[in-house]
């Protein structure tokens, strides 16, 4: 696939296919004028060109959704607990108050810098390795994309909202306490999921429908990340 070119950046990884060598032969050297601006001069690109801002903005605008509807969701909590309690609060203040915007920039910035660019360059990788769509393929995908993908997700996810808590210390208790039993949940729901994904959307929309589906279980991850 052609959307992966040349660069230093992980979703730039060098194309597998080609002839064996290091030398082309038959083939003109172009001009300046025409390797800075076709589509073979791959020398004078920019990898920031390569970076696929498409998936990293819909990763990240899935994901702020689905922490913004984690976070109502708490409140929604608070205000039955409230009513319980007998305190008459505004419904609508108790549900647009107090909104953690910090929290909310993790799970964005997360989504746009790291889980649309890696999840695509994941895909990319797994289509360019078994291309034919073939019911052992299929198998072997959702199987890396488990025991793989999701742990690599989870990883991240924990140290990068960590980090952002100047918490790095409290990382492996974190993990520890919640790595696991976070991946079994997740593998309930991804699983099925994933064969969709690889069977039926095509790998130009696998982000965003990989992404659309986190919106359903964030809410478990949101409550996760916030203890």
């Amino acid at each position: 696939m052609d959307a992966l070119g040349p660069g230093r950046f992980f979703w730039n990884f060098p194309s597998g296919g080609g002839g064996g060598g290091g030398r082309r032969s038959r083939r003109p050297k172009p001009n300046s004028s025409s390797s800075s601006s076709g589509p073979t001069g791959g020398q004078h690109r920019s990898p920031l060109s390569e970076f696929p801002l498409k998936q990293a903005a819909i990763a990240s605008s899935l994901a702020l959704t689905g922490d913004t509807l984690a976070q109502i969701r708490d409140r929604l909590v608070k205000l039955q607990r409230a009513r319980h309690d007998g305190d008459k609060e505004d419904d609508t203040s108790v549900l647009w108050s107090d909104h953690d915007w910090l929290r909310s920039l993790r799970m964005a910035s997360y989504g746009f810098l790291l889980y649309g660019p890696g999840s695509y360059a994941w895909y990319q990788f797994l289509d360019r390795c078994m291309p034919k769509q073939t019911f052992t393929n299929l198998s072997l995908k959702v199987l890396l994309n488990q025991i793989v993908l999701g742990p690599c997700v989870i990883a991240v996810i924990f140290a990068w909202n960590n980090m952002w808590l100047g918490k790095l210390s409290e990382l492996p208790n974190k993990y520890q306490k919640d790595a696991l039993p976070t991946l079994l949940y997740g593998l309930r729901f991804w699983v099925p999921v994933s064969i969709l994904n690889f069977w039926v959307v095509p790998i130009s929309a696998r982000v965003a429908f990989m992404s659309t589906g986190s919106i359903f279980w964030n809410f478990y991850l949101s409550s996760t990340l916030s203890k």
